[in-house]
C-alpha cells in the first residue's frame, strides 16, 4: 500500500462496473481496494481505513445503505466520504441515502470524469494534500504538487519520511495524532515500524522545522500523542 496515495475503498457488486471504475480511479492516482459486498467493505475498513467509500447501494449480504449508516455511526469511521452508487433516481432516494450519512449521492449511469470531479472534491475536504490543495500552518507552507516545505519563506529540507508526516499534521492542524494512527498514515498498517520509530522522526522533523528559527510548532500531549499548535 502506497500511504502517500489517496485510498479509495471500492464497493461494487458487479465485476465489470468494478473493474472499469478501479482502472479510473487508479489512473487518476488513487490506491483502490475493492470489495464486491458489504460485509467485505466493512471488514477492510476494519483492517485499514480508507479516505474515501465508493458505495453502491444495492449490494448481496449487506446493503450500501447499511454499510453507509454503519460507517457514519462509528466515532472512528465517521469522517470518511461516502458517495453512493445507485440505479435508483427516484428524489425519494436520493433524499435517503443522503440521510442515511452519504456525502454524495451518484446515479447510474454515470459520467466517470464527473465521478472522478465527485471523487476529489470529497478529498479535498477530508484530505487537502491528497487533492493538490497548499497547506499552511502560521508561517509553514506546504506544497504537495512542488513537493516542497517552507517557513517563513526559507525553504526546509525534509527527508521522505519527515515530509509524510508534516503532511499528516497539517491537514488536521489541532488535533492529536496517536502513534498508532501516525504509524498507519505515515507507514501504512502493512509495515511493522516501532511506535518508538515515529518519536525519532518527530524529533527529525522538529529539527528540520526549527533550523532556521522560529518556535517549535508540534505538540506532544503526554499519554497520548502530537499535535501541530
Amino acid at each position: 500500500m502506497d500511504v502517500t496515495r489517496p485510498q479509495v475503498l471500492l464497493v461494487e457488486d458487479e465485476p465489470a462496473q468494478r473493474e472499469v471504475l478501479a482502472y479510473n480511479l487508479e489512473a487518476e492516482g488513487f490506491e483502490v481496494r475493492r470489495a464486491e459486498d458489504g460485509e467485505e467493505a466493512m471488514l477492510l475498513v476494519s483492517e485499514a481505513a480508507p479516505d474515501l467509500v465508493i458505495l453502491d447501494w444495492m449490494m448481496p449480504l449487506m446493503s450500501g445503505i447499511e454499510v453507509c449508516r454503519q460507517l457514519k455511526s462509528r466515532e472512528s469511521t465517521r469522517h470518511i466520504p461516502v458517495i453512493m452508487l445507485s440505479a435508483r433516481s427516484e428524489e425519494v432516494d436520493t433524499v435517503r441515502g443522503l440521510e442515511t450519512g452519504a456525502d454524495d449521492y451518484v446515479i447510474k449511469p454515470y459520467n466517470l470524469r464527473e465521478l472522478m470531479a465527485r471523487v476529489r472534491t470529497q478529498l479535498r475536504r477530508t484530505r487537502p494534500a491528497a487533492a493538490g490543495a497548499l497547506l499552511s500552518f502560521d508561517d509553514i507552507q506546504l506544497d504537495p504538487e512542488r513537493h516542497r516545505v517552507s517557513r517563513a519563506g526559507s525553504e526546509l529540507k525534509l527527508g521522505p519520511t519527515e515530509y509524510r508526516l508534516l503532511t499528516t499534521l497539517l491537514e488536521k492542524p489541532g488535533r492529536v495524532f496517536s502513534r498508532d494512527q501516525l504509524l498507519d498514515h505515515v507507514w501504512g498498517r502493512d509495515i511493522y515500524v516501532d511506535t518508538r520509530t515515529v518519536d525519532v522522526h518527530i524529533a527529525r522533523l522538529r529539527k528540520a522545522l526549527t533550523r532556521e528559527g522560529g518556535g517549535d510548532p508540534i505538540r506532544t500531549v503526554r499519554g497520548a500523542g502530537y499535535a501541530l499548535g
